[in-house]
Parts: C-alpha cells; sequence; structure tokens
C-alpha cells in the first residue's frame, strides 16, 4: 500500500478556503458585476468597459513591471539586499531604508527575512528602516504609480518610502541606544527559513539568466504569476473605481478629503489602515479620488499608511514581533504616513 492512500483527505471546508484563495479576487469581480446585472445593467455594462479601458491604458507599465519582478527574481538580484546591512549603525539605517524602497521583493519573502536579519543581530534599528520602506514602494509599484497616477507621484512616494525608513530607523535607534527594545522577536520565532538564506549566504548575481534553463524556467514562472496576480487586482480595484466614480459625489469626496489643511490629510491617513486592499489596487482608487477632488496630500497619506499597516501587513508584523515593538511599527508607519502627506500637499502648492 502506497504512503499516499494513509494520507488524510483535505476537508470541504479546507477545500474551500484553498479555491477561494487562488480564485477569491476574481470571484469578487464577478460578483460585482452579476449583482450590477440584476439591479443595475446599465452600470454592469459601463463598469465593464470602464475597467477593460483602464486595463488597456495601464497595459504598458504592467508589461514592464511584469518584466522587472520577473528578471529581479531569475537573476537573483534580490540577494543585493545582504549587502544593504553590513556597516556602521547609521550606514545601515541608509541603506536598509534605501534597500526596502528600492528593491524587488515580493511581499511573502519580507517577513522571513526580517526574522533573520533579527535573529542574526541585525540591529533592530537598520531592520526597521527596511520594514518600514518595503511594503511602500518597489521597481514594479513605481512603473504602475507613474502609470495611473504621474511620474511626480511615483517619485514622490519613492521619496517618502526612503525617507519613512530613515525616520523609523532613526526613532528606534535613539531608544536602542537607552536600552530600550533589547528583544524585538517574539518568543519560538526562527530564522527566517528560505528567506534568511538570502542575507545568511548570499549567491552571486546572474545578469545573463537566460543562459541558464533553471532560470528561464523561473522567469517564466515569475512573469506568469506576476500577471495573474496584477491582473486580478486591478480588475476589481478598477471596478471598484467605477462604481465610487458612479455613486460617490466628488463634493462628498472634496468635504472629506479636499482642501489644504490638516484634517484631509490626517482622516486618509487613518482611513488608510482598514481601507487599503492592496499596493497595486489602491492606485487606482486614489486615482479616481483625486479626480472627484482629493487633495494629493491625502492621497499620498493614504497610500503610504495603508501600504505599512494593512491588515494583513500588520498581522504579520503582530506575529513576528513583540507587542512594544508592533506597537512602534504602527505609531511610525501613521506619523511617517502623516508627514508624507503633508510634505507632498506642500510641495503640491508650491
Amino acid at each position: 500500500m502506497s504512503d499516499t492512500s494513509l494520507a488524510p483527505a483535505r476537508s470541504p471546508l479546507a477545500a474551500l478556503r484553498a479555491l477561494w484563495k487562488e480564485y477569491g479576487v476574481w470571484l469578487t469581480s464577478a460578483a460585482i458585476l452579476a449583482a450590477l446585472a440584476l439591479v443595475d445593467p446599465p452600470q454592469a455594462v459601463e463598469s465593464a468597459r470602464f475597467a477593460g479601458g483602464a486595463l488597456l491604458h495601464t497595459a504598458p507599465y504592467l508589461v514592464a513591471s511584469i518584466a522587472i519582478a520577473a528578471w529581479a527574481g531569475a537573476t537573483g538580484a534580490d540577494n543585493l539586499i545582504a549587502r544593504a546591512f553590513t556597516g556602521a549603525p547609521l550606514l545601515m539605517i541608509g541603506l536598509g531604508a534605501l534597500a526596502g524602497g528600492l528593491s524587488p521583493f515580493c511581499s511573502c519573502g519580507v517577513i522571513p527575512l526580517i526574522a533573520a536579519l533579527l535573529a542574526m543581530g541585525v540591529p533592530l534599528s537598520a531592520v526597521m528602516a527596511f520594514w518600514l520602506a518595503s511594503p511602500i514602494m518597489d521597481p514594479s509599484m513605481f512603473v504602475l504609480t507613474a502609470g495611473v497616477l504621474d511620474l511626480e507621484f511615483a517619485v514622490a512616494k519613492t521619496l517618502a518610502a526612503v525617507g519613512l525608513g530613515v525616520f523609523g530607523g532613526g526613532v528606534v535607534h535613539l531608544l536602542a541606544r537607552g536600552g530600550a527594545l533589547a528583544d524585538p522577536l517574539r518568543e519560538g520565532v526562527g530564522n527566517g527559513g528560505c528567506g534568511g538564506a538570502k542575507v545568511r549566504a548570499p549567491k552571486p548575481v546572474h545578469w545573463r539568466f537566460w543562459e541558464e534553463a533553471e532560470r528561464r524556467a523561473k522567469f517564466g514562472k515569475t512573469a506568469v504569476s506576476t500577471t495573474l496576480f496584477l491582473a486580478k487586482w486591478l480588475t476589481l480595484a478598477f471596478l471598484i473605481e467605477s462604481l465610487m466614480l458612479a455613486w460617490i459625489p466628488a463634493e462628498t469626496v472634496t468635504a472629506a478629503l479636499g482642501g489644504t489643511g490638516l484634517a484631509p490629510i490626517a482622516t486618509a491617513t487613518l482611513v488608510g489602515v482598514p481601507a487599503y486592499l492592496n499596493g497595486y489596487a489602491a492606485l487606482p482608487l486614489v486615482g479616481g479620488l483625486i479626480g472627484q477632488g482629493m487633495a494629493p496630500g491625502a492621497g499620498m497619506a493614504f497610500l503610504v499608511a495603508g501600504g505599512v499597516t494593512s491588515i494583513p501587513a500588520a498581522m504579520a508584523v503582530w506575529a513576528l514581533a513583540r507587542p512594544p515593538v508592533f506597537a512602534l511599527y504602527i505609531a511610525l508607519s501613521l506619523s511617517g504616513a502623516f508627514a508624507a502627506g503633508l510634505l507632498f500637499q506642500l510641495w503640491a502648492m508650491a
């Protein structure tokens, strides 16, 4: 009798969870269109047309961002991250923030890497700099931000990511000098698994990846997975944006998030925590809100706060770090996002 015959059958609930994990976003988009077709057929047609046109408009940027992500995985360019965590503490903070804001790391690889860095004794200040900057920007996100919003917004968001990393790392460095935050990891957290191998034993980068069959296969696999990931989230986002434009009066958005004062930026900072779905999905939503009167600084605050403190990201941090570190992470994220939004608003007014 084979070993597989002794394996327990997967329960129906587990099968449903796996199905939802794989196709949940697509099913949500289909459900939205089906519901619209029942209650408001003209809006269903308009929303489908809007989403298709928006995807077509962003197609060149999608292709570029997918190519960047696949190239990074195939060449092993993400191994360069290890070089950011050697040197003096202040230098490590700056390099960690740059690495977080510019490195092509997937979201699933950041948390084990963070665990590895902390378990290996890398100062929390440098790790926090990387931790804060990483969810906000990467090369693929930069290309899509420039396409969906504009190049100025993409550059400002990159600067916000690096600036938030430096700010957070600096605050942690000062606290650590006073003896605080000496043991940041929860008990039982390991050394980061495969993600930590990039730090413990970084491999050389093979820029000419097409010369090796394994790397060519990895390029193709990453390209397909990234295409499906971006397509499902952007489709949902554009559908939601079409409904926002149709159902939310522009004056309502302007009253809540427009203007040049501090209130719209503070509101967007707080709203970004529960309302943020995904970095790629958030871009067209913010674009639609800005088109309806949302202040640019509020849009920047929403993207920065949502990227760092979204519910999935916050849950991952909670699972990894002790409560004081988690609380500090949230505080730094919100204050940094507010500062980024305020500075961008001042720049837009200049």
